[in-house]
């Protein structure tokens, strides 16, 4: 009996770096805690409970990410895994960490005083962000493509919930109804697009999979090919790039608006980290086969959200097809496929969190109650109402035109530089034309808030809760603070480039 036991061999554990993993175990504990203490007790807590409890959690989760920013930048360390090779820990995951994080925190500052206001106040919501943005900070992570797809299905279950958030709204109920039926079909896509990638190269982990293609030079490559397509299917779903955008007006125009903001923002972003890390880092090799693709997506983004964006009339409407536009820009440093777009398209998604966030921003308050009074004509006048709301609305708006001095002017400006510097000229070109389509828009509802007749009385004053003026003014501190000042962002964003896989844990 003693020889046998003595026999028996260890179970074999992966190796897991908790320090590393922080990020999400303060995101999720975060979730896990709102919901647990809500559950035992019915003591109703003091305003601003929850948002403030969601707010330090992503300040903790920055904190954690400053640490691992230290630890990867380290000249003797650098980029590592954790989870037995799952995830990567690297500056690009890293920087997805604050992004994430930042987008979490303004939405959740957006929506206390909003769900008070349509009588919806609980904790649902913000561990629903949580648990959503934990999912999208996995996906910036994830070092295989199953860890990818499982990111992913956090962050979008979390988001089918949210959309119909406002149940007592026919619109919100819809929304939710045709995001979770078209995000089935696009993860089905991406799930079918990773086992022909396995097929082709035998391997669903990143690292292993970017080293096959390196030494292999492969005899019939429509395998991998049509995992190509397949896997751009499903992450051009999550990006609304064209032809994959139908669901995005109708599903931000009838989301809650706060959950409108951090679709916007947050859940574009870890998109758009998968995207990176998949295409320009592990199929890096191969960008002659997925650069075609990825172009004459970025044209059609960039053409449809512009032109579709100025013949609305539903503001909301208006900056979902304006999100639409702002994704071809970032696909155009995507396109480019080298260190400086990527770094050209980190920039662009920090810039756009705040940018869209505080669009979104307005937008909440601008509405009333009832958030369903978004059409332009809410918006005549508003110099007169509130003019430090219309003022910080135009900033933000001539930020996304591509206004100088803002943030988003230079955003534009190294993308298209990156797309310059690959020899995309005609990529370049119509990536500006489409800016200048897009001015339009953004100048018309400018022209309504501070130069539109208003007959007889103006409407009623726009109430601008605490929590809600402080995302504001944080978001336009950082827009126009990036815009004079990029320099510190811009060296950030270059150090985040993931330029190659650290090697999968044994």
């Amino acid at each position: 009996m003693i020889a046998a036991a003595s026999a028996i061999t260890p179970i074999a554990t992966p190796r897991m770096d908790w320090a590393a993993a922080a990020p999400l175990l303060i995101l999720t504990g975060a979730a896990l805690l709102l919901l647990l203490v809500s559950s035992l007790t019915t003591a109703k807590p003091a305003r601003g409970t929850y948002a403030i409890v969601t707010v330090l959690a992503c300040a903790f989760s920055i904190a954690s990410a400053g640490e691992l920013w230290a630890r990867v930048t380290d000249h003797h360390q650098g980029a590592f895994t954790t989870a037995a090779g799952a995830l990567t820990i690297d500056g690009f995951s890293v920087f997805f960490v604050v992004v994430i994080s930042l987008g979490i925190a303004l939405a959740a500052l957006l929506a206390d005083d909003y769900l008070r206001r349509e009588n919806l106040d609980g904790p649902e919501l913000y561990v629903l962000m949580l648990l959503s943005g934990a999912g999208g900070i996995v996906m910036a992570m994830a070092n295989d493509l199953i860890v990818v797809f499982l990111g992913l299905e956090t962050l979008s279950i979390a988001l089918y919930v949210m959309a119909g958030y406002n149940r007592r709204q026919a619109k919100s109920r819809e929304s939710a109804i045709k995001y979770f039926v078209l995000g089935a079909f696009s993860s089905a896509f991406l799930l079918y697009g990773i086992a022909l990638v396995y097929g082709a190269t035998g391997s669903t982990n990143l690292g292993k999979i970017a080293t096959f293609l390196a030494e292999n030079t492969l005899e019939s490559r429509g395998l991998l090919l049509g995992g190509f397509a397949l896997l751009l299917v499903g992450l051009g779903f999550k990006i609304s790039a064209v032809p994959f955008h139908e669901w995005t007006p109708d599903v931000y125009q009838g989301a809650p608006t706060p959950v409108t903001a951090f679709m916007a923002s947050a859940s574009k972003a870890a998109a758009f980290a998968a995207l990176l890390r998949i295409f320009v880092s592990t199929f890096h090799g191969y960008r002659l086969d997925w650069q075609p693709i990825i172009w004459v997506l970025a044209v059609l983004t960039l053409v449809v959200g512009a032109v579709l964006a100025i013949v609305q009339d539903d503001v909301k409407r208006m900056m979902a097809y304006s999100s639409i536009s702002h994704a071809g820009f970032i696909l155009v440093g995507v396109q480019a496929a080298t260190d400086r777009g990527t770094s050209a398209a980190l920039f662009y998604l920090l810039a756009y969190t705040f940018m869209i966030v505080g669009t979104f921003g307005v937008a909440t308050l601008v509405s009333g109650k009832g958030d369903d009074d978004h059409g332009i004509d809410s918006y005549r006048g508003l110099v007169r109402r509130r003019p430090g709301l219309a003022l910080t609305f135009t900033v933000f708006l001539l930020a996304q035109a591509g206004v100088p001095l803002t943030s988003g002017f230079l955003a534009k400006f190294y993308v298209i530089g990156a797309a310059v510097e690959a020899h995309s000229y005609a990529l370049a070109i119509i990536a500006m034309l489409s800016s200048v389509i897009s001015a339009y828009l953004y100048l018309r509802v400018v022209v309504a808030m501070y130069m539109a007749d208003v007959e007889g009385e103006p409407g009623p004053r726009v109430r601008i809760p605490a929590g809600a003026g402080l995302a504001l003014a944080i978001a336009v501190v950082v827009t126009i603070g990036i815009g004079v000042l990029p320099g510190r962002v811009v060296h950030i964003a270059d150090r985040a480039v993931p330029v190659v896989f650290a090697p999968a844990a044994k």
